[in-house]
């Protein structure tokens, strides 16, 4: 069971995490949420490796991970269907994507260019590529921000299909969507 103890990090005389514990349920949805500002990025950056931990210890995050970061990270130069390749390799192949795609709103979008995509399109872009990653453990920081409400219900509900089995933190200020997807939930204040 993937496990963070007493993690701290400050950022120079912020304190941005005090002896934060908790353990996340294996195979579960867990949120974590609070307002704009309270670490759950922080938080996150550490649990995948990205940010050092003033102190502290992590416990079972050594495994094979994906992520959705608040930028969607992807190549704008590439198609939808190269960049979800960057994470899958051959693993898939063209009609698979196509198929993935279509499941969240994305029909006929995989040759296209990643930059002639609308931001709602790059957002799902990056989402179908965290779902097709081999990966344990799956990092979602806010994945649906800039999705009207229909289209996040549906890729709320990939998402739910696409991570079962795997261990998930997703951080939001969303309580809705938090109701919608998380089967746990941790809190956080400033």
């Amino acid at each position: 069971m993937p496990e963070a103890l007493n993690i701290c990090k400050s950022y120079g005389d912020k304190i941005v995490l005090d002896n934060f514990s908790y353990n996340f349920a294996e195979g579960k949805i867990t949120a974590v949420v609070g307002q704009s500002g309270c670490g759950k990025t922080t938080l996150l950056s550490i649990l995948m490796g990205l940010t050092q931990a003033d102190s502290g210890k992590l416990i079972g995050f050594d495994k094979p991970i994906s992520a959705v970061f608040q930028e969607d990270r992807l190549c704008e130069n590439l198609t939808v269907s190269a960049n979800i390749r960057l994470v899958t390799g051959k693993r898939y192949t063209k009609a698979d994507i196509e198929n993935e795609l279509c499941k969240v709103g994305l029909d006929g979008c995989a040759g296209k260019p990643v930059r002639e995509l609308s931001g709602g399109m790059k957002r799902r872009t990056a989402i179908v590529r965290a779902m097709l990653a081999q990966s344990e453990i799956l990092f979602l920081d806010e994945p649906f921000k800039g999705l009207d409400s229909e289209t996040k219900q549906s890729v709320i509900e990939y998402v739910r299909e696409k991570s079962a089995g795997k261990t998930v933190i997703f951080v939001t200020h969303d309580r809705e969507e938090c109701e919608m997807l998380a089967e746990d939930m941790v809190e956080l204040s400033l």
